[in-house]
């Protein structure tokens, strides 16, 4: 019953059974055939074929009866022989139809391409490949003539020789580049029944034979560039071995190539472990490591980056720079960044002094300032205490037990000043450093961070700054992701900020965000009367740092400093008595007139305001003059150190030690 329903060229018309449960019955039902107890029911006329599977000779003789001549009764032996070779017919057209699928599977999934002819020429095959190559569809290739598909084709000839040819090259109609080998098809009788053709596209192979021309050049190219350049190089393969390394290398580390090449990553090293290996492991660059290379045990700074080529690592290339003269250097820069990031507060509003109106009014402001989180900007002139005030600003308020961290903005360039300020990731600068570093406000977190000299700031730095005010976060160098940070900012300046303002050297909104509380500190000229005190309090502070005793200071003594108008001011005051008291005798503890350095006081006869004693040593009168030239430089520029030394044309550095050993910082 399936069998005859699945046919596409016979209808059944009906089934009758007597038993309304069988199974032909079932099958009927659902695909709408018409169903009876009694075959009588049917048109006699309209019946070509009756199967009857009922086996009863009865039932076969009615059925003879009652349908026409035209109608075959088919027994159901027959029947049977029937359904038997309908369903081997069905496996085999299966099977076929399966392996066919199969082959087809095969001949598509060959990379190369495959076309075949039939005896008259036209295609009778072709896989994917070749359609892809030729660039047709598959309606268009099949049953064309070859050379109309392919002009150059040497099908036909290879049909009409018998001969087969191998790896020939061919370019096509699109100007893809081929190579193909022919063959003809011969059948199992020997005769030849058509021909066939395999071929690859070699397009991409001669592309990549010109890449590997022109690599070779750059090889050479680059070659001749590492054996040029000073700094040391090496490179080792992804197993660690050497496979390259420059003449300056061969210098620095005094290691020939043969002691190198072909040899552990470690060969080189005298001290520390290797980089190229570490590099190797991580897949990740190594900067600014110190190790020793050579049998000199030469210091050395080394880079080492890993050569990863298709994400596969290939090997690593190292740069070597020689440190041994500046070493020691580095060491103390260090030193001296590591003692400004863990600087704490040294003074109070007790180390203070001074009673004039002008000083207790600054006190004051500075006292009502600690008790708040406000940003505060210390204005005044060089020497007048700002730095004082800072910590004192500090140790009074609810900071004070955690970091107070000091930058002077002006001895510290752009680059170095952005990196401590703000920290950095790691690989952001190409220096001797490495790994990550905080800056400066996360090291003050929670505590206050004093910006000596926030009047230098370039345009750059005092962007980041204005966003750590507005947005109390700080960004590193090289990073991306906000840091949070709660930082009392104290700023001071000695410049002419509103001149800064108008000449748009300086930014008016973070202006206006550190001019919040601004605390004027009056020059020591205008306030005479706090001398005695302030000298007092000096003297105790010299007299712990040079094991002195002294206690009192002559009438005298303090008459000659009050008629000094202190250009320095606290600080050219604090010098001038440092001197006085170095030339004094151990046992010594009274300070008179006369252990004070008239030298180091600009008196009525200058000229110029350039002070000329001729009585005085030579080297006392040359320190005078010096001092008298700086002090109209710093003053002729408004404060601003950069423009004097660039003016004296002289080092920033050399400035401030000039102006510290002059007292007129």
């Amino acid at each position: 019953m399936r069998l005859l329903l699945e046919s596409d060229y016979l209808h059944v018309s009906g089934v009758a059974d007597i038993r309304d449960d069988a199974p032909a019955i079932g099958i009927a039902l659902k695909n709408g055939v018409e169903t009876s107890r009694d075959f009588r029911s049917f048109d006699s006329t309209q019946i070509d074929i009756v199967f009857d599977v009922t086996g009863n000779k009865q039932v076969h003789g009615q059925l003879t009866r009652h349908f026409s001549e035209q109608t075959v009764i088919i027994p159901g032996s027959i029947a049977n022989v029937l359904v038997r070779l309908l369903h081997e017919k069905e496996h085999y057209i299966t099977r076929f139809s399966e392996e066919g699928h199969k082959q087809r599977i095969i001949f598509d999934s060959i990379e190369e391409g495959m076309v075949g002819i039939d005896r008259h020429g036209e295609v009778m095959f072709v896989n994917r490949s070749a359609l892809r190559m030729l660039g047709v569809d598959e309606e268009d290739a099949m049953g064309r003539a070859i050379h109309d598909l392919i002009p150059s084709s040497e099908l036909p000839r290879i049909f009409e020789t018998g001969k087969p040819e191998l790896n020939r090259e061919l370019e096509l109609q699109n100007k893809l580049k081929i190579v193909a080998s022919r063959f003809p098809m011969i059948d199992e009788h020997g005769e030849t029944i058509g021909a066939f053709s395999v071929f690859k596209d070699i397009s991409d192979i001669m592309a990549l034979a010109e890449e590997i021309t022109d690599l070779k050049e750059i090889q050479t190219m680059l070659e001749a560039i590492i054996s040029s350049s000073d700094d040391a190089i090496s490179v080792v393969d992804e197993d660690g071995m050497g496979i390259l390394v420059n003449p300056a290398y061969t210098r620095l580390t005094g290691l020939e190539m043969e002691d190198v090449l072909g040899k552990p990553a470690t060969a080189d090293i005298s001290e520390g472990e290797s980089m190229h290996l570490k590099a190797l492991q991580t897949r990740k660059p190594v900067r600014g490591v110190n190790l020793k290379v050579g049998p000199a045990n030469r210091e050395v700074i080394v880079n080492v980056a890993p050569i990863i080529v298709d994400d596969r690592l290939k090997g690593s290339v190292g740069v070597i720079h020689d440190t041994t003269e500046i070493h020691s250097l580095m060491k103390e820069l260090d030193r001296a960044r590591s003692i400004i990031r863990t600087l704490e507060t040294k003074y109070t509003f007790e180390d203070i002094a001074g009673d004039s109106a002008e000083a207790q009014l600054s006190l004051q402001q500075a006292k009502l300032a600690a008790e708040t989180h406000v940003t505060v900007l210390l204005r005044g002139e060089s020497g007048t205490g700002k730095e004082l005030f800072a910590h004192a600003i500090h140790s009074a308020s609810e900071r004070k037990f955690d970091k107070f961290v000091r930058v002077n903005c002006a001895a510290l360039s752009e680059e170095s000043l952005e990196s401590e300020l703000f920290g950095y990731e790691e690989g952001a600068l190409q220096d001797v450093r490495t790994g990550e570093k905080k800056g400066m406000f996360e090291e003050a977190n929670n505590g206050s961070i004093f910006l000596d000299e926030i009047g230098e700031l370039s345009a750059h730095v005092q962007s980041k700054l204005l966003r750590v005010l507005q947005e109390h976060e700080t960004v590193r160098i090289g990073g991306t992701k906000p840091i949070p940070v709660n930082v009392r900012v104290i700023a001071s300046t000695n410049a002419n900020m509103e001149k800064a303002l108008l000449e748009g050297r300086f930014r008016e909104d973070l202006y206006y965000r550190l001019n919040r509380m601004p605390i004027l500190i009056p020059p020591l000229r205008s306030r005479k009367q706090d001398i005695p005190s302030m000298v007092n309090r000096l003297l105790m502070k010299l007299n712990q740092e040079y094991g002195r005793n002294v206690v009192e200071v002559t009438d005298k003594a303090l008459q000659l400093l009050r008629v000094y108008d202190w250009p320095g001011n606290v600080r050219e005051l604090e010098n001038v008595l440092s001197r006085a008291m170095i030339f004094m005798n151990v046992n010594d503890s009274m300070l008179t007139e006369e252990h004070i350095p008239k030298n180091m006081l600009q008196g009525q006869n200058s000229r110029n305001g350039l002070l000329v004693e001729p009585t005085l040593p030579l080297q006392e009168q040359m320190d005078s003059l010096e001092r008298s030239i700086l002090q109209q430089a710093i003053k002729q520029h408004d404060g601003n150190k950069s423009r004097t030394a660039k003016q004296l044309q002289i080092s920033l550095r050399t400035l401030y030690y000039k102006l510290e050993k002059y007292g007129l910082m």
